[in-house]
């Protein structure tokens, strides 16, 4: 009963999830950080970090990807069907509906303006979403310096996000190697 009322309850939070996130990954990191760590205490400010890490260099939407991972987290295998079924399940309600009773859906002209409304808000949350990461995980000079030449490799130079993220990888790897050795 208790296993059950937890796997609802992952569906529900996720469902919720999905049914107000707009604009993809990023955009859904306050949501996601407000109903999983503030509300449920269900994991870290740490683990989201790690989750949505991961999430970005994995195959797949990052909503669905976080979603499987905190599920199998609280429930496993049972609570990552659950968690990721509710973060989908409003979206292919909304698409179904879309498809299936509005032809044209692009053309109508309240929903540009609604569209263009929802981009403006996926901006500011986007902004929201890029302080608070700043703030949690650039805690050394060397973090800050590596991000701004991610920054800069990305946005003047038009570097591929798969280099940044091998480099991240290799960088993260040699330093830990360098710290650990010189303990020894």
């Amino acid at each position: 009963m208790i296993m059950l009322r937890e796997i609802l309850s992952l569906f529900v939070v996720f469902f919720k999830i999905g049914s107000v996130t707009f604009g993809g990954g990023l955009a859904m990191l306050p949501i996601l950080e407000r109903e999983l760590i503030q509300k449920k205490k269900w994991i870290t400010n740490e683990e989201l970090i790690d989750y949505y890490a991961i999430s970005q260099s994995t195959p797949g939407v990052i909503a669905v990807n976080v979603s499987t991972f905190v599920g199998h987290n609280r429930a496993g295998i049972p609570g990552a069907v659950a968690a990721t079924l509710g973060v989908v399940t409003p979206s292919v309600i909304i698409i179904t509906f879309i498809a299936e009773f509005i032809s044209n859906f692009d053309a109508i002209v309240w929903v540009q303006k609604a569209l263009a409304g929802i981009n403006v808000a996926v901006a500011a949350l986007l902004t929201y979403s890029v302080v608070t990461l700043c703030k949690k995980t650039l805690k050394r000079r060397i973090d800050v310096l590596f991000y701004a030449l991610s920054f800069c490799a990305v946005y003047f130079f038009k570097v591929s996000g798969i280099f940044i993220v091998l480099a991240s990888v290799v960088i993260g790897i040699v330093s830990y190697l360098l710290r650990t050795g010189k303990k020894s």
